[in-house]
């Protein structure tokens, strides 16, 4: 294979935000995509990735194929991507992944292939009844706030508006979202929906909005939360996030 981007951002901004909750991971390439599915090491997030082969001027896949490396060495190398670089993906006989970076002068990178024991990730298959669309630049301004005053954060969702609320011991945080302009809120049943979820994971997965200026938000009562972000042609980058459950 052998895989050309004229814009590494995509790549670059992606494999950043995935490595936050990813350490080692697997690509697999095909005639369609680069794809990588796989879950944060503590199995509460499961995050998907797809860059779309109409993302790069070159790409020459012969037969599908996979390999798995590490995420932090391969995020080290993306890094010394200028913004006008153009990137080459090529897999030598070696065993190894090479990175050109293709400027002014041309770099070379070698990254090991690493052997991944952990068996293939399926993607399961959520209903929601919730379906919100906002601009990625407002749930990231409310993960901010909720993250001043507690560990956790209630979604809350009804016809035309979005709430999000969090406790600390002292403090709270609600933020309000309704429905206009770009913003969309569908709610199936006209009921309210809660759900909670950590806001630890949700200030790792809302760095998505480097790849996007929308968000899509899915969930359900006390039910996995589904955050997606897209660029359209290029790249699709989403998390399934698991609820926190209380005690009573």
């Amino acid at each position: 294979m052998k895989l050309t981007l004229a814009e590494p951002k995509y790549l670059k901004e992606s494999i950043s935000i995935i490595s936050e909750l990813v350490n080692e991971a697997r690509f697999k390439v095909n005639k369609e995509a680069i794809e990588l599915v796989a879950m944060d090491p503590a199995n509460v997030a499961m995050v998907i990735f797809k860059l779309l082969s109409s993302s790069f001027t070159e790409y020459d896949v012969k037969k599908d194929v996979e390999f798995a490396i590490n995420l932090s060495n391969l995020k080290q190398i993306l890094r010394r991507a200028k913004p006008d670089d153009m990137l080459t993906l090529e897999l030598d006989p070696e065993n190894k992944l090479r990175v050109e970076l293709k400027g002014t002068n041309l770099r070379t990178f070698n990254l090991p292939i690493i052997e991944l024991d952990e068996k293939e990730q399926k993607i399961p298959d959520l209903k929601f009844p919730v379906a919100i669309k906002l601009a990625s630049e407002i749930l990231n301004e409310a993960v901010e706030d909720v993250d001043v005053v507690a560990e956790s954060v209630t979604f809350m969702a009804e016809p035309k508006k979005f709430t999000i609320n969090a406790e600390g011991d002292l403090s709270q945080a609600k933020i309000e979202v309704k429905e206009g302009g770009k913003t969309k809120i569908n709610v199936d049943g006209g009921e309210k929906v809660k759900a909670k979820y950590s806001i630890e994971y949700l200030k790792k997965m809302v760095t998505g909005s480097k790849i996007a200026d929308e968000v899509s938000i899915c969930f359900n009562n006390d039910y996995p939360l589904k955050l997606e972000y897209k660029a359209v042609d290029k790249v699709m980058l989403s998390f399934i996030l698991a609820p926190r459950v209380e005690n009573e």
